[in-house]
This record gives structure tokens, sequence and C-alpha cells, in this order.
């Protein structure tokens, strides 16, 4: 599934295109995505412009003049623009209509992504309850720190909870704790403040290196040029079970964590 760095990817290549563009319509092929298209939605969007863009989470927020599009990726789905007509393929299930026969098309293989309309869209209830961004000023040390305190729960399965923190999924987790130099079976409410800042450093590092490698692609992601992410080349723990750690030379062990598969080096990452 796409995480943050994956979606981010998305936006930036999607921003130089889509900003300030007048939409024209909607061509919707097959509603029945997560959650179907709206009826309304050719009629709703056309001659609106976009006059922002941006990202909650893994939610892509195209702004109008008094609502918002929400579009989600879902497991394997991709935003492609168009610059020239394109006879749709099966999978190819919604089209937002732009200027001078441009489009931008959602590709979603398992019908698993979304094409959602809303008035106040971080008033949504997909968004509502979503946590603190990562990448943004408010995830800090002392942030996490209190965050942690009185949790029996395991710090990873903190980081990936998308109602406290967003968009870190099972790698960027993994990855950021190796950095770290926390196990990922250390429970939240052990944490320090010293660690929770160096954790907190860890992942900003991992989201910004995976973003400027284009994302992680194990399987279907494509950027908006129908490229794939780069990454994945350097992971340190993460798929690596039985490699020497990049640091210290020990086998990288794989374990599973609320069936999720965790990596870690027994060496450089401590309880």
């Amino acid at each position: 599934m796409p995480e943050l760095p994956e979606v981010e990817t998305v936006l930036r290549g999607l921003s130089p295109h889509l900003a300030g563009a007048r939409l024209q319509g909607a061509e919707v092929r097959n509603p029945r995505l997560r959650w179907p298209v709206p009826a309304a939605l050719d009629a709703r969007l056309r001659g609106r412009r976009i006059v922002s863009l941006g990202r909650r989470g893994k939610y892509l927020l195209l702004g109008l003049d008094r609502e918002a599009v929400i579009l989600h990726l879902g497991m394997s789905g991709s935003l492609r623009i168009l610059t020239r007509d394109e006879a749709p393929g099966p999978h190819d299930h919604v089209d937002l209509l732009l200027e001078e026969g441009r489009r931008l098309r959602l590709r979603d293989p398992r019908r698993f992504g979304a094409v959602l309309l809303a008035e106040d869209p971080l008033r949504h209830p997909l968004l509502a309850s979503l946590g603190v961004e990562p990448l943004g000023p408010a995830f800090t040390g002392e942030h996490l720190y209190l965050l942690c305190r009185g949790r029996g729960t395991t710090i990873k399965h903190l980081l990936m909870d998308a109602h406290q923190i967003v968009g870190i999924g099972n790698i960027y987790a993994n990855e950021a704790l190796f950095h770290a130099g926390i196990d990922p079976r250390t429970r939240a409410g052990r944490l320090s403040r010293r660690r929770c800042e160096a954790l907190v450093e860890a992942v900003r590092a991992t989201l910004e290196r995976a973003i400027a490698a284009g994302g992680s692609t194990l399987r279907d992601f494509v950027d908006s040029t129908g490229r794939p992410g780069y990454f994945q080349q350097d992971y340190a723990v993460y798929g690596r079970a039985g490699q020497p750690c990049r640091q210290c030379g020990t086998p990288i062990v794989s374990l599973r964590q609320g069936g999720r598969a965790s990596f870690l080096c027994p060496t450089c990452q401590r309880r």
C-alpha cells in the first residue's frame, strides 16, 4: 500500500500540472470503489478551479473554491496526468477532466481507492480522527514522549497507529526504529525523552530520504509519471532477514508483530 512518502511523491509530481487548473468535469467509468464515487461528480466539478493542493496522511486534497476533492490510492492505485487522448484500460475507473484535453486518471486494479467530495475535508470522517503529521512542526520529541506515557503497546505499533501519527507504514517504521537504535518490541511507555527525540529525528530523516528517492516500489507503486520508487535499494533492515547489518555485520532478524513482519539488528537495536 502506498504510504506517506509515496503519496507525497505523487503530490509533488502532480502539483505543477494541477495548481490553478480549471476542471471541465469528470468521467466515471466505475463508481464502485472502496467508497462510492459521488453520483454528481461530473456536474459539481465543471468550471471549478483548483486553488490548492495538499496531503493529509495518505489522502490527497484538491482544494476548490467551496469544497475539495479527496483522493486515495488504496492498495495499488496510481494517478497520472495524460496530455493526449489515451484509451482507458479495464482498471482506469475515474478521469478528472482538465483544460486543453488533459486529464488526471485514477487507475485502481483492486478498487480500494477513493474519489470523494467534501466541503471541509479536514472534518470529513476519514480525516477528522487522524493523528499528527510526522513531517509537520507538531511532531517533536516532547510530543512523542507525552504520547508514549502510560502506553503498554510496542513503539512500532504506536508509530503505525494513524490515530496518533499518520502515514508511517510498516516499511518506514522498521527503518526509522533501526536508525534510532530502538528494538521494535520496546514498550512505548519505557522510552525516555532522549530516545523519543532520536526517534523523531530518525522518522523525519527516513521519510525525507524516501521522498527524495521517489518512495518504495515493492509491487504496484508508480509516481505521477509512471516511474517506480527506488528507496527499497537503501533499506537498512526491511526485507533483509539473514543478511548482515550494514552497521555491524550481525545478521538481520525477522519476527512477527501483530501479523506484520518486523526486521531488526539484535546488536544495534536495544529495548
